[in-house]
């Protein structure tokens, strides 16, 4: 008797099991929704960090400016040091211009303005010519052969005809600098002392500049005077990077370098050693020099001198 109990209870312990792993399995292993907060790019001038989708449940920072002149509308992939010097400017001027609080922070779809804003009171500075009242030119009597007009003459209101030049009021800032004179009149030097052998070619998709060859240490020159607007590493392919302004129009880039030897908001002369060659990021010892006309790489050969 005392045997049969004990194998009631074993089976009635196996029936239990069964019981409860069958209602496992017929349970619902749906995991729960997670919501997709999307996620922000940290871009600091020190790091590579491309944009990413943003939260589409909020509104964009800019987006009421997209497709307009003078804004850039953020694209996977883009850093800041990128968007800069295609648009040819300062990541700092970008960060200002847009009230960035976290200037390491960019999204996806967001629409960063790229150039200087008009200034403050610019845009109602059209001509103004209704009311305005022009004193008649007097004509030279020996070239017109008639007398001078009476000093009572009427004035006439310069509505009633074309306004001199100098009653013109200037037209509002344009959103890029434009260049002003002498801004293409850069008196360029090469990048690189003595007659560095050049590796590879300009070719506006796969080589945006040109690669010049050299050895690990060896100096690299500014190539104009100008303003050092970045120094780091944050621009992916290009190493040890540094970004020179020389005026509205150009920018000049120095990659693939071991050493920097100047810092942002450092003011240079052209021949001045920046850096030292090197291979970062880069599978030999060279050095890429750029040189970008309002952000758009140019062949560097046609500005610089003849060796």
């Amino acid at each position: 008797m005392l045997e049969l109990l004990r194998q009631g209870w074993k089976w009635s312990a196996v029936a239990l099991a069964a019981v409860v792993l069958a209602g496992c399995a017929s349970s619902s292993r749906t995991p729960a929704p997670v919501e997709d907060r999307g996620t922000a790019t940290r871009v600091q001038p020190g790091a590579v960090q491309p944009a990413v989708v943003a939260d589409l449940s909020k509104p964009l920072p800019g987006a009421e400016n997209a497709g307009k002149p003078g804004y850039y509308s953020v694209r996977p992939g883009d850093t800041l040091i990128r968007i800069a010097l295609e648009s040819g400017q300062n990541w700092r001027d970008i960060v200002r211009w847009n009230s960035m609080d976290n200037p390491n922070v960019i999204e996806v779809g967001q629409v960063l303005r790229i150039a200087p804003p008009v200034a403050a009171g610019a845009a109602a500075a059209a001509p103004a010519t209704e009311g305005v009242v022009a004193k008649p030119v007097a004509p030279s009597a020996a070239a017109a052969g008639t007398p001078l007009p009476p000093a009572s003459a009427p004035r006439v209101a310069a509505s009633a005809a074309p306004a001199a030049p100098a009653a013109v009021a200037a037209a509002p800032a344009a959103m890029s600098p434009p260049a002003v004179a002498g801004d293409d009149d850069v008196p360029w030097a090469w990048p690189t002392p003595g007659n560095a052998t050049v590796l590879t070619g300009f070719d506006e998709v796969k080589n945006k500049g040109l690669d010049i060859a050299g050895k690990a240490g060896d100096p690299v020159l500014a190539a104009a005077d100008g303003r050092v607007v970045y120094a780091g590493a944050g621009l992916r392919g290009y190493g040890n990077l540094i970004i020179l302004k020389h005026n509205n129009t150009y920018l000049t880039a120095y990659a693939h370098n071991q050493a920097l030897l100047v810092k942002e908001d450092q003011s240079v002369r052209k021949g001045q050693k920046i850096a030292e060659m090197g291979n970062s990021d880069a599978d030999r010892v060279k050095l890429h020099f750029e040189i970008r006309r309002q952000g758009k790489p140019v062949d560097p050969a046609r500005f610089l001198p003849a060796r």
